[in-house]
């Protein structure tokens, strides 16, 4: 039973759930639940994919089926399609790695007994944007030496003159600056919200249901709970969404950085 059910059975009233309900205690030593729900995804997925390698053969098995589809589907369908045939292969092992553990982690929010998505706390999310960053910088100086990077990042091509003069501030912010910020405040945002909205509906119903004498509550509590489920399945595709689309978004920031014209 929540702190907030608890509260409004002791006749506080109901209390709904806030950002301070994200900031969970630490377990022991100063580890946190979402420390060891990094750690647990990162585990799972490697796992998984030395799992279903680990005995290769020309007609897989089910295990090695799944590895090679999961596998496939990020390398083909963002690693290759986005950044392109010439130099996508390097870059395979880090956005399969990216995809895998923020859609595990995004998913830890719907596991009965887990329910947390790690990423619903901003400040696990800003080291994987941060990263993402410096992978996409990283390339770009080393394809086309500082100078020439800082160039192509901010000078638009066929622009000359004093517009320049407005343009280059703008394209340094816009493609230095602010991308990690975007990137993390976009995968943070939509999982804290989609958890609040159904830790809300949960909440909101156990305390109509069990916790009020007015029997006209009972149904809405019933609603709210059907409503929390339809949420959940709603969830899921967002946390699908989300990994997948943080991924695209490095490897069409990977891209920019590695192609000739800006």
């Amino acid at each position: 039973m929540s702190a907030q059910v608890l509260l409004a059975a002791e006749g506080g009233g109901f209390t709904p759930p806030g950002p301070s309900d994200f900031q969970l205690p630490a377990l022991f030593l100063g580890v946190t639940k979402p420390m060891i729900l990094l750690v647990l995804a990162a585990a799972l997925v490697a796992v998984f994919f030395v799992a279903s390698s680990r005995r290769a053969a020309v007609v897989p098995g089910k295990m090695q089926y799944a590895g090679e589809m999961a596998y496939g589907f990020v390398r083909n369908s963002i690693a290759r399609d986005v950044i392109g045939s010439h130099d996508f292969l390097k870059f395979v092992p880090y956005l399969v790695a990216l995809f895998f553990f923020i859609l595990v982690n995004n998913v830890f929010g719907l596991v009965p007994f887990i329910q947390f998505p790690t990423f619903s706390h901003v400040g696990f999310v800003y080291p994987l944007a941060i990263l993402t960053w410096l992978v996409y910088n990283g390339v770009g100086i080393a394809r086309k030496g500082f100078v020439g990077y800082l160039n192509h990042q901010t000078v638009p091509a066929g622009i000359k003159g004093p517009m320049l003069l407005l343009l280059i501030p703008l394209e340094f912010a816009s493609n230095i600056l602010v991308r990690p910020v975007t990137l993390a405040l976009r995968l943070f945002a939509n999982m804290f919200a989609g958890h609040m909205v159904i830790v809300l509906f949960a909440l909101g119903g156990e305390y109509l249901l069990l916790h009020t004498d007015q029997i006209l509550y009972k149904p809405v509590g019933i609603i709210a709970w059907v409503l929390m489920i339809v949420l959940s399945f709603l969830e899921l595709l967002v946390q699908v969404l989300q990994a997948y689309i943080f991924t695209l978004l490095t490897a069409n920031y990977i891209s920019g950085a590695l192609a000739e014209d800006h």
